[in-house]
């Protein structure tokens, strides 16, 4: 009974009202009907007072102090209510508060841990994916050597050749991988310097021409002949950036299209995008296109080859320049990459 509010109380109550009449019995006024009303004033008043202060401002902190303590005891981080200091005057608002911040604290970090186990297990699912399909390709070209098909020149020579492109097909996927993890963990190091960003998208274009020949495709490049296209940036990094993008714009647009490349300047940074009027890109796609082997069609997107890491390694080089990757797409129409690099200062 007393270690309840009604208990204590009723105990402090008697004690106080017995005070009280101990301290009017030392009067000689005192009447019994004085002493009377005097001891049950006394009780009623302090019962109520300390039931009130105990149940409210007490107790019922201690309650939900305890009842949040159950609940990170039981690794049960849902449904804790976040406490509301003004509206409580108790004495212990601040260890509730306190309890309450790291309840919530640790439901986040439990949360955070959560995404990336998951993020794991399907990164996991993907790389082996990724690794499977070249690795049985030439297993499978290797082994059909080996069973006596090595003895036809003509079958032997097909043979080495497809095994050779998916084995080099695994060496290109496993060097992104390399590449994006060094960049992640701050590995690889930028070395900026003075080049001009026209010049370098020429060097792109010259590379991916015959590529694009093939499908009767035609890049148009969009400058002003006029102006300094001179940036302070990674020349190497930043030519890859331009070689994914322009490539992507090729391999995934339409036989006989055209990928545009406009490059312009503004008051301090230059702006590159790169066209394309192929198919385009689902809208649900367009916030995933940049994480690790994601792919729009993954069946067409192995068929024409590539990691599903350029895009990946892409976001990872600007972020490195302090800029972003932009895109916007249309269904049918095409997408139009973009990304700016800061003009240098000294031009």
């Amino acid at each position: 009974m007393l270690t309840t509010s009604r208990g204590i109380s009723l105990v402090l109550a008697i004690a106080i009202a017995a005070l009280t009449v101990a301290f009017l019995l030392l009067l000689d006024e005192a009447t019994p009907a004085l002493l009377l009303v005097a001891g049950g004033i006394s009780f009623s008043v302090s019962y109520i007072l300390m039931q009130v202060t105990l149940e409210f401002l007490v107790f019922k902190e201690i309650s939900n102090i305890y009842a949040v303590l159950e609940k990170i005891q039981k690794k049960d981080y849902t449904s804790i209510p976040e406490k509301n200091e003004r509206l409580s005057i108790s004495p212990l608002r601040k260890i509730n508060k306190t309890i309450n911040n790291y309840a919530q604290s640790k439901n986040r970090e439990i949360e955070t841990l959560q995404k990336n186990a998951a993020f794991r297990r399907e990164f996991i699912a993907d790389i082996s994916h990724e690794l499977k399909t070249p690795i049985f390709a030439a297993q499978g070209y290797i082994h059909t050597l080996l069973d006596g098909a090595v003895d036809d020149k003509s079958v032997r020579l097909k043979f080495l050749k497809r095994a050779a492109k998916s084995l080099n097909a695994l060496d290109k996927l496993v060097h992104d991988l390399l590449t994006l993890s060094q960049m992640e963990s701050g590995v690889i190091k930028f070395h900026f310097e003075s080049f001009d960003l026209k010049d370098l998208i020429h060097e792109v274009i010259e590379e991916l021409e015959q590529k694009a020949s093939k499908r009767d495709m035609l890049i148009r490049f969009f400058y002003d002949k006029e102006k300094s296209y001179k940036t302070w940036a990674d020349k190497d990094k930043i030519f890859r950036v331009c070689q994914n993008l322009i490539s992507n714009a090729i391999k995934y647009n339409n036989d006989g299209g055209e990928v545009e490349i406009d490059l312009k300047t503004h008051k301090n940074h230059i702006a590159v995008e790169v066209k394309d009027n192929g198919k385009g890109i689902p809208p649900e796609d367009l916030k995933r296109i940049f994480e690790r082997f994601y792919r729009v069609e993954k069946s067409r997107s192995r068929e024409k080859g590539g990691t599903g890491l350029g895009l990946a390694i892409v976001k990872h080089i600007l972020e490195g320049h302090k800029s972003k990757i932009s895109v916007s797409s249309t269904l049918g129409k095409g997408s139009i990459f973009s990304f700016e690099l800061p003009i240098e200062k000294n031009v």
